[in-house]
Order: C-alpha cells, then sequence, then structure tokens
C-alpha cells in the first residue's frame, strides 16, 4: 500500500508540473483526487488491512493528499501568471500611437440661421411661441379673414384630416391663439414647421419650415415693421444688404407686403435664379387687419399691430448660398458637412 501512494504521489507531482494550461491541472485533480480518483481508490480499500497499519496508511494517503493538493495550487499560480502575461503582451497598448479620431456632429445649417434668427428677436424684446402642427381649420384659415370658400384657401393646397382639423399651412395659427389667451402689448415669433401640398422642385417642398412674428401694441405703424424687417435683414447678412417692400395683398393684414433681399447668386445682377430681377423674395408682411384684430378680441381702435411670416429654409438658402432646398432635406452628409 505505501508503495502504491508513492507511486501516485510520484505520477501526479510529474503530471502537475507538465500542465500547459488550467483545463489539463483540472484533469489531473479529477485523476487523482476525484470521486473516482486513484487515491480515493486506495483510501476506500483500506478496509481491507490491519488495524495498526491502518493508521500509518491513513496518515501517509492524507500526506499525499495535501502535497498533491499543494502542487496544484501552486501549478495554478504559475499557470495564472502566464496567462496574464501573454494577455499584457497582446493586448499592449502603444500610447505614442495617434488615437482614433471621433466624428463630432454639427448643427443643421437651417437649425443655426434658426437659432441666430431667435437671438436677433430677442435682442429686439420679441419672446418665442409655439403651436400644434395639427391644427383646428378656424385657426389657421377662419379667424385670419379667410372664411369658408375664400380663394387664398386654395393657394394653400391643404393637408386636411377632416373638415374641421388640417396640417397647419403656416404658423400663423399661433398669432391666433396668442392673441384670444392674452392681452396686449407683446411681441412674439413662432417659428415651426408647416404643410402644403407641393410638388418638390428647388423653391418649393411639401414640408417646410416658417417663422412667423406678431406685435400688437399702441400706435405701431408701418415704419415699426419695415425697420424691424430690415435690422433683421442686416444682422443676419451684413449692412451692405439691400432690401425692398413692394405692395401686395393678404386677407390678414392691410396693407400688406412683399419684402424682398437682393440675389446672393448674381449679386443683384440679374440671373435665372431671381429671374433676372436682381432680388429674391423672403417674406410677406403688413398691418394686422382690423377685423383680425376685432376677431380675436382685440379693440382695433386702441391697438394696432403688424405681422410677418418667412420661410426659414429660404433665409437658410439666402445665407449660406443654397440654391436648391431640397439639399436641405436630402440628410445627404456630403452636402451638410460643409456647415
Amino acid at each position: 500500500m505505501k508503495n502504491r501512494l508513492n507511486e501516485i504521489i510520484r505520477n501526479a507531482t510529474a503530471e502537475i508540473a507538465k500542465s500547459a494550461d488550467i483545463e489539463t491541472l483540472e484533469a489531473a485533480r479529477v485523476r487523482y483526487l476525484g470521486k473516482k480518483g486513484e487515491l480515493t481508490a486506495v483510501l476506500k480499500s483500506m478496509g481491507s488491512i490491519a488495524e495498526d497499519e491502518r493508521r500509518v496508511i491513513g496518515k501517509l494517503a492524507n500526506d499525499v493528499r495535501s502535497e498533491i493538493e499543494g502542487s496544484i495550487s501552486r501549478r495554478k499560480r504559475e499557470l495564472s501568471d502566464i496567462q496574464l502575461k501573454a494577455k499584457l503582451m497582446s493586448e499592449k497598448l502603444d500610447v505614442t500611437l495617434p488615437g482614433t479620431a471621433q466624428k463630432v456632429g454639427k448643427l443643421h445649417p437651417s437649425t443655426k440661421v434658426l437659432n441666430e434668427v431667435v437671438e436677433i428677436f430677442l435682442g429686439m424684446g420679441f419672446e418665442v411661441t409655439e403651436g400644434p402642427d395639427i391644427e383646428f381649420d378656424d385657426y389657421c384659415f377662419g379667424m385670419l379673414n379667410m372664411p369658408k370658400g375664400h380663394p387664398a384657401r386654395d393657394i394653400q393646397d391643404t393637408f386636411y384630416i377632416n373638415d374641421k382639423v388640417l396640417l397647419r399651412t403656416q404658423t400663423s395659427s399661433v398669432q391666433v391663439r396668442t392673441m384670444l389667451s392674452r392681452k396686449p402689448p407683446f411681441r412674439i415669433i413662432s417659428p415651426g414647421r408647416c404643410y402644403r401640398v407641393d410638388t418638390p422642385d428647388a423653391t418649393h417642398t411639401p414640408t417646410f419650415h416658417q417663422i412667423e412674428g406678431l406685435v400688437i401694441d399702441r400706435n405701431i405703424t408701418m415704419s415699426d415693421l419695415k425697420g424691424t424687417l430690415d435690422q433683421l435683414a442686416k444682422r443676419l447678412y451684413g449692412d451692405d444688404i439691400q432690401t425692398r417692400f413692394r405692395p401686395h395683398h393678404f386677407p390678414y393684414t392691410e396693407p400688406s407686403a412683399e419684402m424682398d433681399a437682393g440675389c446672393f447668386m448674381c449679386r443683384m445682377k440679374g440671373c435665372s435664379f431671381c429671374k433676372g430681377e436682381g432680388y429674391i423674395e423672403l417674406l410677406g408682411c403688413g398691418m394686422v387687419h382690423p377685423k383680425v384684430l376685432s376677431g380675436c378680441g382685440i379693440d382695433p381702435d386702441e391697438f394696432t399691430g403688424y405681422a410677418f411670416g418667412v420661410g426659414l429654409d429660404r433665409l437658410t438658402m439666402l445665407k449660406y448660398g443654397i440654391n436648391d432646398i431640397r439639399l436641405l432635406f436630402d440628410n445627404d452628409m456630403r452636402f451638410l458637412s460643409q456647415f
């Protein structure tokens, strides 16, 4: 029995020392110390030997077990150190190498211009108001002096959800909501997304962005409107920008006008983009119609006001020299990364 135990310790020690990885080491442990291992088999057969010899063999067997377990623990630590060193060598980082550049996003050109416009108007005492994209017909048309059957409704080419609800064609509905819910004086701008049934081309898209403004107070005149809009153009495009106002007609303003800005493509010399005029239509504006004021509960004999509406996308095109509005909606990074 002693010879068998000595043989087990020699074989186990040699096999443990040769173990190349944790898996091989575990197999050696099971072979010698497992439930069906060689040392376990010896201990199970001790019942067949004399009692005096049993005590001696039992002590020797325990010593063998302890030595094998110690050898396994030592070899396991050695293998773990070897694996760690190999991993560190394979995963080492050369801190002198240049890092991988991270792509940083940018604001969309329309968002940049919107932020600039908002800052300009905040500096002139305006506040920003917003309203829903899905709007009541009455807020979008009826209370703006465009009753059922009015020809201006046909020009808008509206997306109707039902007879009373639609996708707003302009953010003028926010002006109506403001006049109904607040007492003058106030001055607001209302940026937002609008929708019209348009075939996409260089200057039109079914979805576009608009910024409308409204000022209601005592003694507001057309000169206040012109001064405000001229200041907007100069702050956006520089003091050398040329603007002009042309008479026009809108149902919700009287008198009404359109403001043009000098063409950025030809520097006001005349080209196909400005149709040879040297100017590009920028926005519509005018003095708020007395019917609109009274319809919203504001006394037109006490208060006057002006309103304007400008396409944010058009402002962006003029700001950056973009000649096709569809580029602002294509999400082409080759285009957007220029800004």
